[in-house]
């Protein structure tokens, strides 16, 4: 095995910390760019430079850069708290932030979690970042890699393991064994991984101090006054929910609804209400635009309902219900006979397929799975999520649909759960182990 780091990972490690100090001024200006439509982008930006008015030493650190790693993670840091712990959660984007701080507002105020920026990848950052909170250890969520965090947590003597980790296939093919980015995986302490083939992946790459632990966003819970409020406004005829659509879908998807539009009206069946909820809350006013111009009938989440979900104005006459607002995911799905998870329709990938599911909902989705390889490849195996290769294929997909059933899904869901228990149970070992 190559001695860690290699001397060609030392050079690109400093090349890396060269271009990261001659890009800084981008990267500002991308932070400014951004915290034009979300001022949060651009608050409290001495955190980013490592510099914090709070302390927090001893804590656990949870890295969730964003607000889908907030979510898979809530689960863990709701055990962690149980035993004691406090944790501090860094974040790169303000979604993440917010759900933090609406989900753990209580903790917050006690001084038992932190949510803070995530430092600037370089070396001085990560220094303020650990003399502020000196964590016993750290858990990074899902599929990050940060060269500079990684080799600082070895520096100040600190165990990052990957969490709730997978190594897509694409990934693999493009590391090899001994590229640079499988040698930065070795930097880790361990990696408590989604399932048995991933951990067969990250140990060919020389990963070890492994444990398989499974997925925790089946253990996500699922607020029960959204399912109320849905089920107080679901109309009377179907549903189809587009959840997490991004950028370069839209036409795609416009094309679907019109396609499903012109076929309910051909048979004499009732229209279906499309609940459209794009991935990043920066989009909401141009996917509304988009819509409009397509000559669609829609509504916003905001117009048409209170803050607490009570129905404010009919929608009945709508084509589109557009998701305006974050963290009611379960709300528009709840409404929805049908599920269409974003992102498949671009090389990026799909997104999240586990709250759909966990509310019995059969999903539908685009070809590029890589980015859920877990749990995608089981979920179609259980005949519970199915992909399709085009726009095209998806309309023909809804319009003669092939559901799972109910129990399908609920036996799916039972042969997945229990992750936050298991990853609770193995960190101790790995911590020993390392």
């Amino acid at each position: 095995m190559t001695k860690f780091p290699s001397l060609k990972l030392r050079l690109a490690l400093a090349a890396y910390s060269v271009l990261w100090v001659a890009g800084l001024p981008f990267v500002l200006a991308y932070l400014w760019k951004r915290g034009r439509k979300d001022r949060d982008y651009s608050r409290h930006l001495a955190e980013r430079f490592g510099l914090y008015r709070q302390s927090m030493r001893g804590a656990v650190w949870v890295h969730a850069v964003s607000l889908g790693e907030v979510r898979s993670a809530m689960p863990l840091i709701h055990g962690l708290l149980a035993q004691g712990e406090r944790v501090v959660i860094t974040h790169f984007t303000p979604a993440g932030r917010r759900e933090t701080m609406r989900v753990l507002g209580d903790e917050i105020t006690a001084g038992k979690v932190a949510a803070v920026w995530v430092p600037f990848e370089l070396s001085l950052c990560f220094a303020g970042f650990f003399r502020a909170f000196a964590p016993k250890y750290g858990l990074v969520m899902e599929i990050e890699i940060w060269p500079r965090m990684i080799m600082a947590a070895r520096c100040w003597s600190v165990p990052l393991f990957m969490c709730n980790a997978q190594y897509p296939s694409k990934s693999v093919a493009r590391d090899g064994a001994m590229g640079l980015l499988a040698q930065i995986k070795r930097g880790f302490a361990g990696a408590l991984v989604k399932s048995d083939l991933q951990a067969q992946r990250f140990s060919a790459v020389g990963v070890r101090n492994i444990a398989v632990t499974g997925e925790l966003r089946f253990d996500q819970e699922i607020p029960p006054a959204q399912i109320a409020a849905a089920l107080a406004v679901r109309p009377d005829r179907p549903v189809v929910a587009i959840a997490s659509a991004v950028e370069g879908e839209d036409s795609g998807y416009i094309a679907v609804i019109k396609v499903l539009q012109s076929d309910a009206k051909a048979a004499g069946k009732p229209v279906p209400l499309v609940a459209y909820v794009p991935r990043a809350p920066e989009r909401f006013a141009e996917v509304a635009r988009m819509l409009a111009a397509s000559g669609l009938t829609t509504g916003c989440r905001s117009l048409h309902f209170t803050p607490d979900l009570a129905l404010r104005t009919p929608f009945s006459g709508l084509d589109v219900l557009l998701g305006d607002s974050l963290g009611e995911m379960y709300f528009y799905l709840s409404l929805a006979d049908r599920v269409i998870v974003g992102g498949g329709f671009t090389p990026k990938g799909a997104h999240n397929i586990i709250e759909a599911l966990a509310l019995k909902k059969p999903v539908l989705l685009g070809p590029k799975t890589h980015t859920i390889e877990y749990p995608f490849t089981e979920a179609e195996a259980a005949g519970v999520a199915r992909s399709v290769p085009d726009f095209d294929a998806l309309a023909q997909a809804l319009i003669a649909p092939q559901d799972p059933t109910p129990d399908q899904i609920e036996a799916f869901l039972r042969a997945h759960s229990g992750a936050t228990q298991r990853t609770l149970a193995a960190i101790p070992q790995l911590l020993t182990n390392r």
